[in-house]
């Protein structure tokens, strides 16, 4: 009995293994066979390292800065006839003041002491307007405004005799043996100063100059930004020192530059903060002595801003007695300025006017012509 029940089991083993793989084999034969396995193509063999892809996009690349284009400076010459009505009686009492003695009926004691307050008011100065007082009683009969294309000559003459047409007023900027011209410009902070050499360089430049600028006012920290700026319009180099650093050896520098690179002027701004005159006769002095190392200085600038009237006159004073100046530059000569101080600064200091600042336009700094700026302060408003 024990015998049947084992040969049972074992049947029924072998019938259970055979089923299994009957049903693996029938699974294998229904799946549908798998997709063939793509090959790669090899790649074609090159000596040396691979070579990159050649439809590899290029790199960007970024494009160079391009440098603003350069200003070209209006011609010097042209300037005064441009500015002249700035000049003009609508702005200017002096002007005013002559075209109301051309307008008069009557050259009564009145009408002469009317002109006389004028004149002094407008800067004219006692004794140059005593001249011109006589000068014009004596020419003009009591009734000659009758002939007011006479009056307006005789006036015209009379005021070119105390302005002056025989003075040098070209500016000397040529240098000796090689050397660049050196200038020296000097005058109180406020002046306008720093604005008129950055106008300066401009004159100079349309002039066929190479220039090169000195921002030797270290003590006022926007003074060599200021100059910069003036600089890059048109091309010109500023040299530069560290902000409170010895103006002499800015100076210096700028002078051994413009040597080095052949330039025909160096242009030097100097401080204007010092309040005593021994202070101011120290530094400039210093300058003078450090640049004249290297190159003479050929002019010395002086630049008076014409709306202050006699305290420019006074400015004007302590600046000859500490430098030899060879010059005169008027800044803000068309603002509320009344244009009669050239005549008596010229007097005071006895040296020429050359440079007139007749606006806030990067041209407007013109050479004074004694006659261009008389027929404008007599031009009809």
């Amino acid at each position: 009995m024990d015998l049947f029940f084992w040969y049972l089991m074992a049947a029924v083993a072998v019938v259970l293994v055979v089923a299994a793989v009957t049903i693996v084999v029938s699974r294998r034969r229904a799946l549908p066979p798998a997709p063939p396995t793509p090959e790669l193509p090899a790649s074609p063999a090159s000596p040396g390292a691979p070579e990159q892809a050649a439809e590899a996009a290029p790199e960007s690349v970024a494009p160079e800065p391009v440098a603003p284009a350069l200003e070209e400076p209006e011609p010097p010459a042209s300037r005064l006839t441009r500015l002249r009505r700035r000049l003009s009686a609508s702005t200017n009492p002096f002007a005013r003041g002559l075209l109301g003695l051309l307008a008069a009926d009557r050259l009564d004691a009145e009408a002469w002491d009317d002109l006389e307050a004028t004149l002094i008011t407008s800067d004219l100065g006692v004794g140059p307007t005593d001249e011109l007082i006589t000068a014009l009683r004596r020419e003009l009969a009591i009734d000659a405004v009758s002939d007011p294309d006479r009056a307006r000559r005789v006036l015209r003459a009379e005021l070119l005799k105390l302005v002056g047409t025989d003075a040098d007023r070209s500016l000397n900027v040529t240098g000796a043996d090689g050397l660049p011209g050196v200038v020296l410009v000097v005058g109180v902070n406020g002046t306008g100063k720093t604005t008129t050499i950055g106008k300066l360089s401009r004159v100079l430049v349309a002039e066929g100059h190479s220039v090169v600028l000195a921002a030797a006012d270290t003590f006022r920290a926007a003074a060599a930004d200021q100059l910069q700026t003036w600089g890059s319009r048109v091309g010109v180099p500023v040299v530069r020192g560290p902000e409170g650093g010895d103006p002499a050896s800015v100076a210096f520098d700028a002078v051994e530059t413009g040597i080095a690179d052949g330039a025909d002027v160096v242009v030097v701004d100097t401080a204007g903060r010092l309040h005593t005159k021994t202070g101011l006769m120290d530094e400039l002095g210093k300058i003078k002595r450090v640049i004249e190392r290297k190159a003479p200085v050929t002019e010395v600038l002086l630049v008076i801003d014409a709306t202050t009237g006699q305290n420019g006159l006074a400015q004007a004073r302590v600046f000859a007695e500490v430098v030899d100046v060879t010059g005169i530059v008027l800044s803000k000569l068309d603002g509320s300025a009344k244009g009669g101080i050239v005549v008596p600064v010229q007097r005071e200091l006895g040296v020429p006017v050359k440079l007139i600042g007749l606006g806030e336009g990067p041209d407007d700094l013109a050479p004074f012509d004694a006659e261009g700026f008389v027929d404008a302060l007599l031009q009809e408003a």
